[in-house]
């Protein structure tokens, strides 16, 4: 059995990323959104997630953007002078080996983001973390306690199978930030190398590949139905970030702008939804996921 669930990263970053998860879903391949609790457009991807209930929606933890959902006051080494987090994963690894990180409030943040989620009527389907912030070393146990506290049966490992990456990147080999964003995955891999067995030994769910990280913003068609035709056996989480650029998008500090519709045009491909049945792919959200795999 190939089980796939296409996951959009950063629902409720803007109202033109809700339009195109919305839309990715309705007409595409999409079966899973991340909720970011803080993002600019909470409110419309509560109508998204709610009037779509075969859309699995999961919790999109951030260190790294915006302002944060607990008390300010509470979560101090978590923000810059503004209150509001501005530290990229690179930064929040150096503040941890230099012990400037609070893990405490790590916690009380993300437990705060969680809990808004579901006050808000939603059962999340898995965590994640919002550019892999929950992958790094100090950081993932405090993820894996969330889940079990919260009942949240499952839990993104962004380590990308190298095979997988290969398939995505088609004739794209040799493009500039395929080839940097290859190398971060590779780090992310050796950092939280232990991951997987953390989130087992937990009882959590976890998906047996996953893939998307090297792939962020230079995804292509080719590549897509050159993964699609060669799935492994087993459940695959391909990472994506549809979305429309709007104006509250490009005024936002993402360097994911055309490439959202791109990727929006890509997942609602006629031939692309066509191969997927021919072949006998499984479309799955989280909410799907074996007891460990």
């Amino acid at each position: 059995m190939r089980n796939l669930i296409v996951n959009a990263d950063d629902l409720a970053w803007t109202e033109g990323v809700n339009q195109g998860i919305l839309e990715a879903h309705r007409r595409g391949l999409l079966t899973s959104a991340s909720l970011i609790a803080n993002g600019l457009a909470f409110a419309s991807a509560l109508d998204v997630a709610r009037d779509n209930p075969e859309l699995g929606v999961g919790v999109h933890l951030n260190l790294s953007n915006g302002p944060p959902t607990a008390n300010p006051s509470l979560v101090r080494s978590l923000l810059n002078h503004s209150n509001e987090f501005a530290f990229h994963p690179q930064a929040l690894f150096l503040r941890i080996l230099t012990r400037q990180l609070n893990l405490n409030q790590v916690q009380l943040e993300w437990d705060a983001q969680i809990q808004k989620v579901r006050d808000s009527g939603i059962v999340p389907s898995h965590l994640d973390g919002h550019k892999h912030v929950h992958m790094l070393p100090a950081l993932f146990p405090i993820a894996v306690q969330l889940a079990k506290k919260h009942s949240i049966r499952a839990i993104r490992i962004s380590h990308e199978h190298t095979r997988l990456r290969v398939l995505l990147s088609g004739a794209n080999q040799q493009n500039k930030a395929l080839l940097m964003q290859t190398l971060q995955a590779y780090a992310l891999r050796l950092l939280a190398r232990d991951a997987r067995a953390i989130a087992h030994r937990a009882g959590l769910a976890t998906t047996d590949y996953f893939c998307g990280i090297a792939h962020t913003g230079v995804l292509t068609r080719q590549g897509v139905a050159t993964l699609l035709k060669n799935l492994p056996d087993g459940t695959t989480e391909f990472m994506c970030h549809p979305g429309y650029a709007d104006q509250d998008l490009r005024q936002s500090p993402t360097r994911l702008q055309q490439s959202r519709q791109t990727e929006l045009d890509i997942l609602t491909d006629p031939g692309l939804r066509k191969l997927v049945a021919t072949t006998g792919i499984r479309l799955i959200s989280y909410r799907f996921t074996g007891d460990t795999a």
